[in-house]
């Protein structure tokens, strides 16, 4: 990067002026800036504008102190106030190519893009801040087109996360439908077995009082079985004993019969 700067504003002035200590101070910053002393330079331009608040060449020079220390932000507002104070156009033209450079250095790609431009409607036929200004259209699109990038990603992912969580929730509907499905189904197996095992304990109890039954029925028959053939056995025994006694008659047995006097 060809990157340009407009440096200090150097003040060379007679005996006659050193007791301006505005311009006193400014020299002895110019000094430290050369000798690459940027903040105390910074301190004798400050001085300097503390003598005379509106001293544009002591802004200007600060702002380059300043912009040597990385403080870029700081600087910008030192260019902005020249470019937007003084009266000079050269002037105007150098603050707004040194505060597109500052905003450059900033990342405010827009802000030095604007600031650029309006260095070239102050001196159309500066080379260096059209050049800069080219450098900070180029970082500005490659800027956008990685924005533009990294919107698609994260639509991308966005897209991707969507699809994933829907994914995952078909996965666990269907999991929580299958689920259900085999609790219905243990469900009807269960009651399947229960009315199975009921109908069993049922019929388990059925077969248990029918048997009780018979087995009351057994008991009442034999019983009365037992009362007839003890009265077959009693009509027997009677029977046995008339058949004896005639017979008995039939053999003529003999009665002794005493006489009775």
């Amino acid at each position: 990067m060809r990157f340009t700067f407009i440096h200090i504003v150097l003040v060379f002035i007679s005996c006659q002026v050193l007791a301006q200590k505005e311009k006193l101070n400014l020299i002895n910053g110019n000094e430290l800036y050369q000798k690459g002393n940027y903040a105390d330079a910074e301190a004798k331009y400050l001085e300097s504008l503390s003598e005379k608040p509106q001293y544009f060449e002591g802004s200007f020079n600060l702002g380059d102190a300043l912009f040597r220390q990385d403080k870029y932000e700081e600087a910008a507002r030192q260019f902005n106030y020249i470019a937007q104070n003084a009266e000079d156009k050269s002037l105007k033209a150098k603050a707004y190519h040194n505060l597109g450079n500052s905003m450059l250095k900033a990342e405010k790609l827009a802000e030095s893009i604007d600031a650029y431009k309006n260095a070239l409607k102050l001196n159309p036929n500066d080379e260096d801040t059209r050049y800069n200004l080219s450098y900070a259209l180029k970082m500005q699109q490659q800027q956008q087109q990685q924005q533009q990038q990294q919107n698609q990603d994260q639509n991308q992912d966005q897209e991707n996360k969507e699809d994933q969580e829907n994914q995952d929730n078909q996965e666990n509907q269907d999991q929580n439908q299958d689920q259900d499905q085999d609790n219905k189904e243990n469900k009807e197996n269960q009651d399947q077995k229960d009315n199975q095992q009921q109908n069993q304990d049922q019929q388990n109890q059925e077969d248990q009082n029918k048997q009780q039954q018979q087995t009351q029925q057994g008991e009442k028959i034999s019983k009365e079985d037992a009362e007839r053939m003890l009265e077959a056995l009693q009509m027997q025994e009677k029977n046995t004993q008339d058949k004896l006694k005639k017979s008995r008659l039939k053999q003529g047995e003999r009665i002794k019969i005493e006489k009775d006097w």
